[in-house]
């Protein structure tokens, strides 16, 4: 499964290369491989390059909206962020580097949910946050 098979995110704002497990409605791990080709590394920063704490924490959002959206139940649903609690940025993350991804979820009903979020390069973390979100029908969204 790809992660565009799941989410319905695109370039430029898919950061999540792969999906390595599922278990649906509960869990989901990933990962972003960061080229270095990526535009926002141009101005954040010139001459040291870093992967903005934001993104790191959307890339952990997303990979927790696949374990979600894997549910059947929640198939057609969209969900959106609602909060972020607790979020700490522990290392910074570089072109050339891979962020694994990992999230739990939590609390989980027809409405809306939680989840915490772990962003790690070689086991080292890079970042956490408690993640909390809202699931909107796919067309109401706009």
């Amino acid at each position: 499964m790809r992660p565009a098979d799941v989410l319905p995110h695109r370039d430029p704002f898919l950061f999540v290369s792969e999906i390595v497990s599922v278990d649906p409605g509960r869990s989901a791990t990933g990962r972003w491989r960061l080229t270095g080709d990526e535009p926002f590394f141009a101005g954040h920063f010139p001459g040291r390059p870093t992967l903005p704490g934001v993104l790191m924490v959307e890339s952990l959002a997303q990979v927790g909206g696949i374990a979600v959206l894997a549910d059947g139940r929640f198939r057609d649903r969209l969900p959106l962020f609602g909060g972020i609690d607790r979020a700490r940025f522990r290392r910074q993350v570089v072109p050339g580097e891979t962020l694994e991804l990992e999230v739990t979820v939590g609390r989980l009903s027809a409405r809306a949910g939680s989840g915490h979020g772990r962003a790690h390069v070689g086991g080292e973390t890079a970042c956490e946050a408690d993640l909390l979100f809202v699931l909107v029908d796919r067309g109401a969204a706009s």
